[in-house]
């Protein structure tokens, strides 16, 4: 039974290896890798995961670590807490957004599934990112040329990469993938005014009542 069980959590973290390689592949050929990353299942959660925690990491040690000729940070206000926010919130926001409009759209992909091709579309600009980092420190500010064009290579990879992992994921044409993630930024938009709304109300509400009770404690005291 102990040969089984060791048998199995072996094949298991074969397949999560596996998986988390096939990344470099979906960077390559986005078209099929994406599509095989879902209906082959040759994709996993686990190293979604793990791309999504790299990036993070990335980007704090970017920040940090960024020659400061090209980013400037100010370490007195700087906090981890708030890179991994705005690294995670987006990934969270674009997937449940894509998702709810992709139903109404004859979707085939789950949250699941869109969550991971976003995570997988990050691999490229990890890779150049973590890369840019030690070149920062070897090139100078006249040759920034080239720190941006990577930069901006990174950016363009991997939006280029969301798009075809949502064409994939959904079995949709390229036009219908860019016409439903751009509905779906304006989606995130929403989203975020009402939670704001929300949290401004609420606020408001908690500061009225919190007024009230200490003034009610205020006069019990004197009475």
């Amino acid at each position: 039974m102990t040969a089984i069980k060791q048998r199995v959590a072996n094949i298991d973290w074969v397949h999560y290896f596996d998986s988390l390689k096939f990344c470099l592949y979906t960077c390559r050929r986005p078209l099929d890798g994406f599509w095989d990353l879902i209906h082959e299942k040759r994709g996993s959660l686990a190293a979604a995961h793990t791309i999504v925690v790299v990036a993070v990491a990335v980007e704090i040690m970017r920040l940090v670590l960024t020659n400061f000729q090209f980013i400037n940070v100010d370490m007195e206000t700087f906090s981890a807490g708030m890179v991994v926010m705005q690294m995670v919130m987006p990934i969270i926001l674009f997937s449940v957004a894509n998702w709810c409009l992709t139903t109404l759209f004859d979707g085939k992909g789950r949250v699941t599934d869109i969550y991971m091709g976003y995570a997988y579309a990050m691999a490229p600009q990890v890779i150049i990112n973590a890369v840019l980092i030690p070149v920062s420190h070897v090139i100078t500010f006249d040759e920034g040329a080239i720190y941006w064009m990577f930069t901006s290579i990174g950016w363009f990879w991997f939006l280029l990469l969301v798009l075809c992992a949502m064409k994939q994921i959904h079995d949709y044409s390229f036009a219908k993938a860019v016409l439903t993630s751009v509905l779906s930024l304006v989606a995130i938009a929403i989203m975020v005014f009402i939670f704001l709304m929300f949290f401004a109300v609420v606020s408001d509400g908690v500061a009225y009542f919190y007024s009230i009770g200490q003034e009610a404690y205020l006069r019990m005291r004197r009475g």
